[in-house]
């Protein structure tokens, strides 16, 4: 039996953060952690910023840093994080429908992690959106599930789900030869099921410098 969407991703992903005091661990990404931490803080634009621990994560580097999130719910539990943490001054939390409205400027480093909606979302526009978005010698990070994980069917799942593959998103930006390739990677990690079951499931990276 299929579960209707709510009818816009406002909605949906309001329903999504009220339905749990805590939706993220709090802790950043494991793959922005490993791409990210050599670099030289700068301004950085954390795309679906969700409850701020990337956000937080980067401004403790000393990076300055934007989150964007379409969630007000999500945005007040990042700003909260951030304050906790003694950060507030290091992060600014913005609302935008991406896809829609952007923020504006250009950034050190602009940061899409599992930027993966099972409503309404241009993925390759918001990309192409957050390439130009990034400063001459600065980075973009990209990463994004590259499947379902091992102990799960598709059906299982009530939403359609779209899986881009490392060249589909390199041909979905068509960057011009002043980019150069640091990471295109499917990397695969342990991802038990609800109730404890093993699995693995795989991540696709791709991290690019936009060399002028």
């Amino acid at each position: 039996m299929s579960i209707p969407l709510p009818t816009g991703p406002t909605q949906f992903w309001e329903e999504r953060y009220r339905s749990s005091e805590r939706v993220w661990s709090g802790n950043p990404n494991a793959l922005l952690v490993r791409e990210i931490s050599a670099l030289e803080p700068g301004s950085a634009l954390d795309l679906g910023c969700g409850e701020g621990a990337d956000s937080v994560w980067l401004a403790s580097l000393g990076w300055r840093v934007t989150g964007v999130d379409i969630s007000p719910t999500a945005l007040e539990r990042a700003a909260y994080h951030a304050a906790e943490a003694g950060l507030a001054e290091r992060v600014t939390f913005e609302r935008h429908e991406l896809g829609v409205t952007f923020p504006e400027g250009s950034f050190d480093l602009v940061s899409a992690q599992f930027l993966q909606s099972p409503v309404a979302l241009d993925q390759d526009g918001v990309l192409k959106q957050a390439a130009e978005a990034v400063a001459p010698g600065g980075t973009l990070l990209v990463v994004m599930h590259a499947g379902w994980p091992t102990w799960m069917e598709e059906h299982e799942y009530p939403f359609d789900a779209a899986f881009p593959t490392l060249q589909d998103v390199l041909a979905a930006l068509a960057l011009p030869p002043s980019w150069r390739v640091e990471t295109l990677e499917t990397v695969e990690r342990p991802s038990p099921s609800p109730d404890g079951k093993p699995g693995t499931r795989a991540d696709n990276v791709w991290r690019l410098t936009r060399t002028s």
